[in-house]
């Protein structure tokens, strides 16, 4: 029977893609995803057929992956990061419900952008976290300050996903300023630029100086909570172990 497989495909570089998610695709008929994602991974897989679409398409693009899979086709639908987190594992899984789901759909999990964000910095998640994105196509901008201020009251570290684009200049202005009521301007922060690609950069800065730098949608932004510090040029976070010389 053909099958869909959702893959998370990591940042982008064949060596942060897992082996199950290289096999699926590797497996697959037909490789579906966003023009982006498909540009990354398409020299790592010659020789197989690509169908790419754009953005605020992902419905549309379910409903392909579902018509392909009923001619008999394996189907690979590609997300970057991990399929499940910001990515379309849900929207396939809810596409797939509304055809009765006649077609069997394997979610494949892949390193997401907080992890290799994380990774260039040091270890800022070690302790409790919270993953915010601040794109308002799907959740009101309300809602978005109302989740950065809780967030921030509980002394999460926060991982910041889609911080600015053009048409969210200020967006990651204002969510600094809710911080800012909770946190010390010294706090640590990361910003990484293309997590796992070729152009990958980073900072290191702090809560006072962030905005100083580049920020854009292919920037994860990671504040550290009240316990995080600085050391040799990476962020730590601290679990509380206690660490001293025997």
């Amino acid at each position: 029977m053909a099958g869909i497989y959702v893959v998370g495909i990591g940042p982008g570089g064949i060596e942060d893609m897992t082996p199950r998610a290289r096999t699926a695709i590797e497996n697959a008929d037909v490789i579906v995803g966003y023009s982006t994602y498909i540009d990354l991974v398409k020299d790592y897989f010659p020789g197989k057929v690509f169908i790419n679409s754009g953005m605020t398409r992902e419905v549309e693009r379910c409903r392909l992956v579902h018509e392909k899979a009923e001619e008999g086709l394996e189907v690979a639908l590609i997300s970057s990061g991990d399929s499940g987190i910001y990515g379309m594992a849900g929207i396939m899984l809810e596409v797939e419900s509304s055809f009765g789901n006649r077609i069997p759909v394997e979610i494949i999990p892949g390193i997401t952008a907080a992890s290799a964000a994380a990774g260039v910095l040091g270890a800022p998640l070690m302790h409790d976290f919270s993953v915010i994105s601040l794109s308002d196509l799907m959740t009101p901008w309300e809602l978005i300050c109302k989740r950065i201020e809780y967030a921030s009251l509980g002394d999460f570290v926060l991982c910041i996903y889609n911080p600015r684009s053009k048409n969210r200049s200020d967006y990651i202005n204002i969510a600094r300023d809710i911080i800012l009521k909770h946190r010390k301007p010294s706090t640590p922060v990361g910003i990484v630029r293309n997590a796992g690609r070729k152009d990958e950069s980073h900072i290191v800065t702090t809560l006072d100086g962030m905005l100083s730098y580049e920020i854009d949608m292919f920037t994860v932004v990671i504040v550290g909570n009240s316990q995080t510090y600085i050391d040799n040029g990476r962020i730590i976070t601290p679990r509380g172990y206690r660490i001293g010389q025997e």
